[in-house]
């Protein structure tokens, strides 16, 4: 099934009804290259239709509480605990992940990091 339209990818959504699935081909458009393998779907992407809406409108409405109060017609409870569930459904992304030893030993051979500064980046490995 090519996903194209956002009707398309909800009715994905509906027929999975939640549960768990993979990606295994992506097909690039333009250069119809194909890769395959197996892939976990993005975090949004595995929320329902219903809160993937609700979170595009949070943030077309730049986080505003008032606003979405007037888009879906309901108070502002409604609309934090609304956040709040979906908020305990996503995982913590680690927008700044240690490195890994080869990609400090990688910037120390490119001049990037001083050998000291190398020594401490390893060193705060460990810990």
């Amino acid at each position: 099934m090519a996903i194209k339209k956002p009707q398309e990818w909800q009715e994905l959504t509906r027929l999975t009804q939640g549960r768990p699935m993979a990606v295994e081909r992506v097909r690039l458009a333009e250069t119809s290259t194909a890769i395959e393998g197996s892939w976990e779907l993005p975090q949004l992407a595995r929320l329902s239709a219903e809160d993937q809406i609700f979170v595009t409108a949070f943030v077309r409405s730049h986080g505003s509480i008032k606003e979405m109060e007037r888009i879906f017609g309901v108070s502002y409870p409604t609309i934090k605990a609304r956040l709040n569930r979906i908020g305990d459904s996503l995982e913590f992304v680690d927008t700044n992940p240690q490195p890994s030893r080869v990609e400090i030993l990688e910037r120390l051979r490119r001049g990037e990091l001083t050998p000291d500064g190398a020594i401490e980046e390893l060193e705060a490995l460990k810990k």
